[in-house]
Parts: structure tokens; C-alpha cells; sequence
């Protein structure tokens, strides 16, 4: 490893911040302007609904004076949930806030790989790097120029790229399930709506939530009892959990109060309210989360997650409720109105649309195996622990 060097990053890339844009500069409709969770949204391969727009006419303005974001472009989040990677794809447009992202621009590419980079970022290597240089004790956040400081250990760039090739081909086919489950869900989600709202039958029941549903509203654990290390049970607290279908196992408790079953589906409860997701195990709900399972047999978790996914609109609405932040609350939800249909389509409907749904649920676990290879091997590689032939 005697030709492995360590490089300081503000060497290799200039790292800086947007120009500020002001409230004043919104409009209702253009040229989309992120935040912090947006690309978080983007990394974790969510959909995004972005809330916040800026006018084509700035965005040139901008894109002339100063630049904006281009393909192998790194944004990297500075304040709140730390050190989450974006690279930027081709054709993107869009702008981003200042503070709350860092943008690494101009890479260095006869130094590094610009996918060696980015997976360096990913890497606990490079999150353990970027602890070193966070500040703030009520708010952490990482600096402009902290930034520039941290070391990355570069082996020769061939050796980057073999490494990134390597890291990049299971990236590949977690991006191809990613994208088949995206088209899944899309069928699964048109069938309901054909079943259940363009040939709803008059005489289906008009009832409440509760009437169909059992649901549990989650309570947290002292925070004594939690842990980032696998112990006891997962626990889930909201939205900064939710991936595509499952939650990721982020924190354990050793006190857990209130459970989900395997396969409940989730729902986000505060701020914001009405991101879903699904179980993939018995996991402890923390009070930003409830877990609905369908009343007359927990077994039907396809017509459950669907039928909440048709409420979402409504649900979403909550979001505006509260003095501080939006949420729901128990009540809420036992007053939202439902058209309850018959057993036996509601029966038909588990029956036809189950074995698309396991599909999405087998490539959820396929992704869940295929990111604990890849995160095993990744600070391996990026160590030298592990070589790789080029």
C-alpha cells in the first residue's frame, strides 16, 4: 500500500455552498429548489414532492453567474441528519439551499474517481472522517470548512476505479430492483383503484377506519434503553426510517412499549405525517409511527397497504393540524370515512394481487442482503484490507 496517499478533499474538489435565495424568490410552480430532505429522498431512491419551486428566470440568472449543479456533482447534508451523499445525474435542473447542503464541485478527476468518491462518502470510513470534523452541540452540522480538512486515502486511480467497478455492479442491481418494485407497486396500485373506487358497488358500507382496521399508535422507550448496535428490538420512530417498503434498522431498543407485527403496515404520525411503509419483522413503534392490520384476518397485509396508500391524500392533511408541527392522533384516524367492500372482493382482491406484492416484498429482502454485502465490503476495499486486481 505504499502508493495509497492521503489527500485532503478541498485538494481534490472545490467544496462550497448555493447563493442564498430568499423567501421572496419562490414561486408556485418552475425549476425545483431542495433541501436537506429532498435529497435524502433522492439517495434512499424515494419519491419526492418537492414544496418548494424557484422561477426559470432565476434559475438562469444563476446558472449564468454562478453555476448550478451538473452531472458527477457530490451535495453532501450539513445540518440536521449529516454526511448524506447525493451525485448529481445528467440533465438534472434543479437548485438547492444554501446551509443545508455542501456542493462539491469541480472533482479532480486525474486524482480520483468521481464513483470512488461518492462511495467513499457512503462508506464508515468516510462517516467516521466527517464525525471527526462536525460541530455544534444543539444542532450538528458540517462546515464549508471542515470539509476541506478530511483526509480520503486514495490508492492509484486504476485501482479506484476497479475498486468503484466492483462497488457499483451490486449498486447496479440493487438499482434494478429498486426500479422493478417501483413498477410493481404501480400495477398493484392501479388494480385497487379498478376494484375498488372505478367499480365500488353501492351497497359496500360506509363506516369509519376503525371499522376495518386495527391500529396501534406507537409510544417511544426511554431513551436509556436505545442503541445504534443490535441490541434488543428495532425500533422505528418515523419518516427518517422509511425506505421504499421496509424501514431501515437504525435504532434498538431494550425497552420496547408498543409493537408491530410482521407485515402491519406503517404510517408516519408527526411531521410529517403520512409517509408509509411496511414491517418486515415484529419491531417496537416509536410515538411517530402507527401500525394498521386488517380486522377480520391479519393475513390480508396487500389489501392493507393499499387501501391505506388510496387514504394517503387525506391523511397528508394532518400535516397542516398542530401549533408547532402537523400530526394525527388516534381520534383522527378512528374518524376518517371508509367504503368498507364485501368479504369475498376483498378476498378476490388479496388473492390476485398478493403474489405481486410478495414479489416487491422478495426484492426487498434481495436489496436488504445485497447492501449488507456491499456495506461488509466497502471499508475493506477503501482500507486495503481487501485488494482488487486492475
Amino acid at each position: 500500500m505504499n502508493d495509497w496517499k492521503e489527500v485532503a478533499l478541498g485538494k481534490i474538489a472545490e467544496i462550497t455552498s448555493s447563493k442564498r435565495i430568499f423567501y421572496a424568490d419562490y414561486v408556485s410552480n418552475g425549476v425545483p429548489f431542495f433541501r436537506s430532505k429532498e435529497i435524502i429522498n433522492k439517495y434512499n431512491k424515494q419519491d419526492i414532492q418537492t414544496e418548494l419551486y424557484i422561477s426559470e428566470h432565476k434559475y438562469t440568472e444563476i446558472k449564468n453567474k454562478y453555476g448550478v449543479p451538473e452531472k458527477n456533482d457530490i451535495l453532501l447534508t450539513s445540518v440536521g441528519t449529516l454526511g448524506i451523499p447525493y451525485l448529481v445525474k445528467k440533465n438534472e435542473e434543479f437548485y438547492f439551499k444554501d446551509g443545508n447542503l455542501t456542493w462539491f464541485r469541480n472533482i479532480n478527476s486525474t486524482f480520483v474517481d468521481i464513483d470512488y468518491l461518492y462511495i467513499w462518502l457512503q462508506s464508515s470510513i468516510g462517516k467516521q472522517k466527517l464525525d471527526e470534523i462536525t460541530i455544534g452541540s444543539t444542532q450538528a452540522a458540517l462546515t464549508i470548512r471542515g470539509l476541506k480538512t478530511v483526509e480520503i486515502l486514495l490508492p492509484p486511480l486504476p485501482e479506484q476505479q476497479a475498486i468503484a467497478s466492483v462497488l457499483s455492479s451490486l449498486d447496479d442491481k440493487i438499482d434494478l430492483l429498486h426500479r422493478q418494485n417501483k413498477t410493481l407497486e404501480a400495477m398493484a396500485e392501479t388494480l385497487f383503484r379498478q376494484w375498488f373506487v372505478e367499480e365500488a358497488e353501492d351497497d359496500w358500507d360506509l363506516c369509519t377506519l376503525k371499522d376495518e382496521f386495527d391500529f396501534t399508535m406507537g409510544q417511544s422507550p426511554p431513551s436509556i434503553s436505545f442503541n445504534e448496535n443490535g441490541v434488543g428490538t428495532p425500533m422505528y420512530q418515523g419518516n427518517r426510517d422509511f425506505c421504499f417498503r421496509f424501514p431501515k434498522k437504525r435504532v434498538f431498543t431494550t425497552e420496547p412499549k408498543r409493537m408491530a407485527e410482521k407485515y402491519d403496515t406503517l404510517i408516519s404520525v408527526r411531521a410529517p405525517v403520512g409517509e408509509q411503509n411496511m414491517a418486515n419483522e415484529a419491531c417496537c413503534i416509536g410515538r411517530g409511527v402507527a401500525a394498521f392490520r386488517y380486522k377480520n384476518n391479519k393475513d390480508y397485509y396487500t389489501y392493507t397497504y393499499f387501501k391505506l396508500k388510496s387514504l394517503m391524500d387525506e391523511i397528508k392533511e394532518y400535516n397542516h393540524e398542530g401549533t408547532v408541527f402537523g400530526s394525527i392522533s388516534k381520534k383522527d384516524f378512528e374518524k376518517i370515512e371508509v367504503v368498507i367492500p364485501h368479504e369475498k372482493q376483498v378476498k378476490s382482491f388479496q388473492d390476485k394481487v398478493k403474489p405481486i406484492d410478495d414479489k416487491v416484498i422478495l426484492n426487498e429482502t434481495q436489496i436488504l442482503s445485497l447492501e449488507k454485502l456491499r456495506d461488509t465490503l466497502l471499508p475493506k476495499l477503501m482500507s486495503g484490507e481487501i485488494r482488487v486486481n486492475y
